[in-house]
C-alpha cells in the first residue's frame, strides 16, 4: 500500500485524534442508533485567538485527557499460506499451514455502546479484529461497514459497560494555523499524544482529486492510522490517515479525513447500510495558469466544466459547458478537492447552491444532487460507466469502469474487443470510478494521448494508447 518515488512517499498509517463541535449521541431506548443523532452547536469560544508567549498560553491537558480515553488500539489478524516451491513442483499444491499476519492501527470510540471509527486500510482483509481500550481491556470487534474510497470503516464491540466516546466537531470551521492534537498508538505504544497546527485544508494527494484532507504538522507515525485529530477542546475534527514521508516515518506533514466527511459516512452506514453519495453531474478539471491559457479563460482558480452528464441535476439546473464553478453553498471552490469536499457530505436529492462564472456574469443555480447510478462519462467516442457492487463482486475487482458503448467510427474495427471491457487504469492511475476518470481526462493537456490498461471480456489484460 505504499508507493515510493525519488521525491515522495505517501504511507498509509494508523493513528490520530478526537475533536469537534457536533455531538453524536444515541438514545439507549431506540433500536435504531442513527435516529437519535443530534448536533451540538459550535461554542462561541471556537475562534478564540491564543498565542505562545502571550498572557494566555495554549493548554492541551484537558483535551489530551479526554481524547486518550476515546482512542483505541486495533489489531488486525489475517491468514495467508506461505508458498512451498517443492510442494508445488511435485504435487501441484502450495502446501503449508496458513500463517497469521498481524497489522495494527488505531480507532476512535464514537458512542457509549461501542461503535468505533477507524481507517478502512487498518481493518482490510481481517479475519479477526481485536480492540484494546486505554484501560487495557480488550474486545473482539466486527465490521459494520466500510468506505474504501474515503478510507473509513465502522466497527462495533459488544459491551455492557458504557465506554468513553468522542464528540464530533465541525471540521469546516477549523482554520489554518489552529492548534490540533493527534492521538493514536504509533509503533504499538498506547495513547500517544502529539501537537501541531492545521497546515492546510482540502488537500489532495492523489491524481484523481477524490480525497480532501486536513493537513497538519502534528507528528503521526505507523500505527496512528485511524486515530483521532482533535482541537484544543478535545472535539474530533479528523481521522488520521496517512503521512508525507520519504522513509515511512513522520518527517513533516500528516493528513486526516475531515470529521464532517467521516461523520456523514458513519451515519449512512448505520442508517442505510451503505454510503449514500450524491453527484453534481459535471466533468472537467481545475484551473491553473497553463490550463487557463489553453482554454482561453482568464481565471486561474475554480472548476472548469468540460461536460455535463445527461439527465443529471447539473443539467436540469442549467449548468453548461464552459462554466467555471467558483463556489458551492458558502464554500469557495479553487479546485476539484474543494468541489469534492462540498459534495461528499451530501446525499442524493440534497440541494446545493452552485455559483458559476459564465463569461463576465456570475450566476447562482440551485442543483438537486443525483444518485450515483446515473454516473456515466463519454470521452473520445467511448461511453464509460461505473461498475455496480454486484459486477465488482462477480469480477473480483474493487475498481474499474466499463466501456458501455462505442460511438467513434475509428474504434469500430475493435468494437467487439472494446465494448464491455473494463478500464483498469489511465496513465498508470487506477480507474477507481467515473469521478476519477473524468478528473484525469479533464486535467490532461489538449491533444495529449493517454495510456489505457483494460480487462477484456475474455479475461485478458491489454494496453493501448488513446
Amino acid at each position: 500500500m505504499k508507493r515510493i518515488s525519488s521525491l515522495f512517499l505517501v504511507s498509509l498509517l494508523s493513528g490520530a485524534t478526537t475533536l469537534g463541535a457536533y455531538k453524536l449521541v444515541f438514545d439507549n431506548d431506540n433500536t435504531n442508533p442513527a435516529s437519535a443523532l443530534s448536533i451540538a452547536a459550535p461554542q462561541s469560544s471556537y475562534s478564540r485567538n491564543v498565542s505562545l508567549g502571550g498572557p494566555e498560553t495554549v493548554d492541551f491537558t484537558q483535551a489530551a485527557d479526554q481524547a486518550v480515553h476515546t482512542v483505541v488500539h486495533v489489531k488486525n489478524t489475517s491468514y495467508a499460506t506461505a508458498s512451498n516451491p517443492m510442494m508445488e513442483f511435485f504435487y501441484g499444491s502450495r502446501g503449508g499451514q496458513p500463517q497469521p499476519q498481524i497489522g495494527t492501527g488505531s480507532g476512535v470510540i464514537i458512542t457509549a455502546d461501542g461503535y468505533i471509527v477507524t481507517n478502512n486500510h487498518v481493518i482490510q482483509n481481517a479475519s479477526e479484529l481485536e480492540v484494546t481500550l486505554n484501560n487495557n481491556r480488550s474486545y473482539k470487534a466486527r465490521v459494520v461497514g466500510t468506505d474504501s474510497k474515503m478510507d473509513i470503516a465502522l466497527l462495533k464491540v459488544d459491551t455492557k459497560e458504557k465506554l468513553p466516546y468522542a464528540t464530533f466537531g465541525n471540521s469546516d470551521d477549523m482554520k489554518v494555523g489552529e492548534w490540533v492534537l493527534a492521538v493514536g498508538n504509533p509503533y504499538n505504544l498506547n495513547s500517544t499524544v502529539t501537537a501541531g497546527i492545521v497546515s492546510a485544508k482540502a488537500r489532495n494527494l492523489s491524481k484523481d482529486g477524490i480525497q480532501s484532507f486536513i493537513q497538519t504538522d502534528a507528528a503521526v507515525n505507523p500505527g496512528n492510522s485511524g486515530g483521532a485529530l482533535v482541537n484544543t477542546r478535545g472535539e474530533l475534527i479528523g481521522i488520521n490517515t496517512m503521512i508525507s514521508s520519504m522513509t515511512g516515518s513522520y518527517v513533516g506533514y500528516s493528513f486526516a479525513v475531515p470529521s464532517n466527511i467521516a461523520r456523514k459516512i458513519i451515519e449512512d452506514i448505520m442508517e442505510y447500510g451503505n454510503v449514500q453519495r450524491g453527484v453534481l453531474g459535471v466533468q472537467g478539471g481545475e484551473l491553473n495558469s497553463s490550463v487557463s491559457k489553453e482554454l482561453g479563460v482568464t481565471d486561474t482558480q475554480g472548476f472548469y466544466v468540460n461536460s455535463v452528464i445527461d439527465k443529471s441535476g447539473a443539467q436540469k439546473a442549467g449548468i453548461k459547458k464552459g462554466d467555471i464553478i467558483i463556489k458551492i453553498d458558502e464554500r469557495t471552490v479553487n479546485g476539484f478537492s474543494d468541489l469534492n469536499a462540498a459534495i461528499v457530505t451530501k446525499r442524493p436529492n440534497d440541494v446545493v447552491k452552485v455559483t458559476v462564472k459564465r463569461g463576465n456574469d456570475v450566476v447562482v443555480l440551485p442543483v438537486k444532487l443525483s444518485k450515483n447510478e446515473i454516473n456515466s462519462f463519454t470521452y473520445s467516442g467511448l461511453e464509460l460507466q461505473d461498475l455496480t457492487a454486484a459486477e465488482k463482486k462477480h469480477l473480483k475487482l474493487d475498481y474499474g469502469v466499463r466501456i458501455k458503448e462505442i460511438t467513434d467510427e475509428d474504434y469500430m474495427p475493435y468494437y467487439d474487443e472494446l465494448k464491455g471491457g473494463i478500464i483498469l487504469s489511465i496513465n498508470n492511475t487506477k480507474a477507481t470510478d467515473i469521478e476519477t476518470v473524468s478528473s484525469i481526462l479533464g486535467n490532461k493537456a489538449e491533444n495529449q494521448r493517454v495510456r489505457v490498461e483494460m480487462l477484456t471480456k475474455s479475461g485478458q489484460i491489454v494496453r493501448f494508447i488513446m
